[in-house]
């Protein structure tokens, strides 16, 4: 990853469940399907707010941050799954992503955006930038280092097809 300006996925989840929070395997329900293949140095995963983020509890919320992908195919499975050098998982521990980043969370609320990868806007980037400062210290995906202890509150959603 370049320390100066990483290639940062963002995105909306709609429901928990993908990522793994025990595993940090980012695609271990399917979620996200091509987009994982998609080049990036780091993803950012934001709840949504519709009804199926509320009833989850990550709705308007920072749910996770993966920086230093690690791709891999797995069989039967079209699109590689994804684990990371530094995982960082709240689930709906989260905070409001309003209040860690107000900028960010104007541009994918207000403007109704799914997914944003690199289009940021120079006070979006800085706020980007301290979102990846927190997740540096975060250990790698448990499938590297498996030192990563489930979320309390698992959940075994499946992505729509």
């Amino acid at each position: 990853m370049t320390s100066e300006r990483p290639k940062t996925l963002i995105y909306k989840r709609v429901h928990s469940g993908d990522p793994d929070p025990g595993t940090g395997e980012f695609g271990n329900n399917n979620c996200m399907k091509r987009v994982r293949g998609w080049d990036f140095d780091a993803v950012i995963g934001i709840g949504g707010i519709g009804q199926e983020p509320q009833r989850d509890g990550i709705a308007g919320k920072l749910t996770w941050v993966g920086i230093g992908p690690h791709k891999r195919k797995k069989a039967g499975v079209q699109h590689p799954l994804v684990t990371f050098d530094h995982f960082l998982y709240y689930g709906e521990k989260g905070p409001l992503l309003k209040t860690v980043a107000p900028a960010l969370a104007r541009r994918m609320y207000d403007g109704n955006v799914r997914i944003l990868k690199n289009s940021l806007s120079d006070e979006e980037r800085l706020e980007v930038e301290k979102i990846l400062d927190i997740a540096k210290g975060a250990p790698p995906s448990g499938q590297l280092e498996g030192t990563l202890q489930p979320d309390s509150k698992k959940t075994t959603s499946k992505c729509r097809k």
